[in-house]
């Protein structure tokens, strides 16, 4: 467990760049018809599209993925006790738990090991050698115990979304899962009253301030004395900048743009080196960490995969707008990192170098950084 990823309280879903959830407004609640009806298009539109998956699939119909999961018959919607659920999950055994945003899958598999809930922020944490998770509960409005026939056999999960029905997180049942202890989970947890299926409509998005409005100076200033990494998010909110444009505004020696396909050769340099290395994936709800080694990386049309045992990585590579080499102070040293966003600023993905407990930032992930991108000056300090 690397220190410096453990929630600290009072931060938000904006550690990973997500705009906060709006107020509550007036929203289409699903009725017991319209639920039939979609479960019946959505089975015959996997008789003609067999390997669509259900957010795919939830878009070709018109619907979000928690609309179309809450159709199942054979699901059961779960009670919003998330700390009670995510805490029986440690008497199951292995699992896979995966997290996503539109541009990015991370899945991996083992067992969930030590829980933490912090009901006072809405937040939690997840944290093992396998199953490594930061939770923005505050996100979570929906869970459902899913089970779903597939081309190689029944498949069960549990599914949690956002307010808007989007996916927040997934765990699913593997090989190797204590069933009855999984069955006991799924009902112990059904909801008593399911909550009505009334969907917010997405947020809409928030132009960033103009940079004469900001104090850049102030910014720059702040961002040299940070001591830890977490000092970031309550740097973005003093100074009231989106996590991509204090990037922009940071400076040459904080931050520099790179080849926005500076990640396929940070995992292939990773691959060859066997440098072992931490991905962080997220969505407003979920962020969840690889870290280890990547062994087998292989693209399929446009996507850029990490085939794992235990480890799995989609990056779906046209997402990947823009991308930043970024260099962060601590009490340990520089931590520098590599972002990748898409078009409109939402964070998609995280590389940095394996670090154990308050060791300094090794200098062979300074090296791969340098290769990968060829900013070894700004690497080292020297842009």
């Amino acid at each position: 467990m690397q220190t410096d990823t453990r929630i600290k309280a009072g931060e938000t879903a904006a550690s990973i760049g997500a705009a906060p959830a709006g107020q509550a407004r007036a929203a289409d609640a699903v009725s017991e018809a319209d639920t039939k009806a979609l479960w019946q298009r959505w089975q015959a539109l996997r008789e003609t599209h067999q390997m669509l998956r259900a957010r795919d699939g939830a878009a070709r119909l018109g619907v979000t993925e928690a609309e179309l999961v809450a159709a199942n018959p054979a699901g059961r919607q779960l009670d919003t006790d998330w700390g009670a659920i995510l805490y029986r999950l440690r008497d199951v055994g292995p699992v896979m738990a995966l997290t996503r945003n539109h541009g990015v899958v991370i899945e991996k598999t083992g067992p969930v090991e030590d829980v933490e809930i912090y009901p006072e922020h809405r937040m939690g944490q997840v944290v093992g050698a396998d199953v490594d998770l930061r939770l923005f509960l505050r996100h979570w409005a929906f869970g459902f115990a899913v089970r779903e026939e597939t081309r190689s056999g029944l498949r069960e999960s549990l599914q949690f979304f956002d307010a808007h029905g989007v996916a927040v997180h997934k765990i699913y049942r593997v090989e190797g899962t204590d069933g009855a202890a999984w069955s006991a989970l799924a009902d112990k947890q059904r909801a008593a009253e399911p909550l009505p299926m009334a969907i917010l409509p997405p947020e809409p998005s928030v132009p960033p301030r103009p940079a004469a409005e900001i104090d850049i100076e102030g910014l720059r200033a702040g961002w040299r004395g940070m001591s830890n990494t977490h000092d970031f998010f309550g740097l973005l909110r003093k100074y009231r900048v989106e996590r991509r444009q204090a990037l922009r505004l940071a400076g040459a020696e904080l931050a520099q743009r790179t080849d926005a396909d500076s990640c396929r050769a940070v995992l292939a340099l990773a691959r060859d080196s066997g440098l072992e290395i931490m991905v962080f994936v997220g969505n407003p709800g979920c962020l969840q960490i690889h870290t280890g080694s990547v062994e087998r990386l292989e693209t399929v049309g446009q996507w850029l995969n990490v085939l794992d045992p235990g480890f799995n990585l989609h990056l779906w590579q046209p997402a990947v707008a823009d991308a930043w080499l970024v260099r962060k102070p601590t009490q340990q040293g520089v931590i520098t990192s590599l972002e990748c966003y898409d078009e409109a600023g939402e964070l998609l993905l995280q590389c940095f170098g394996k670090r154990k407990g308050q060791a300094s930032e090794s200098p062979q992930w300074r090296d791969l950084l340098s290769v990968a991108t060829g900013a070894e000056a700004f690497i080292r300090g020297q842009a």
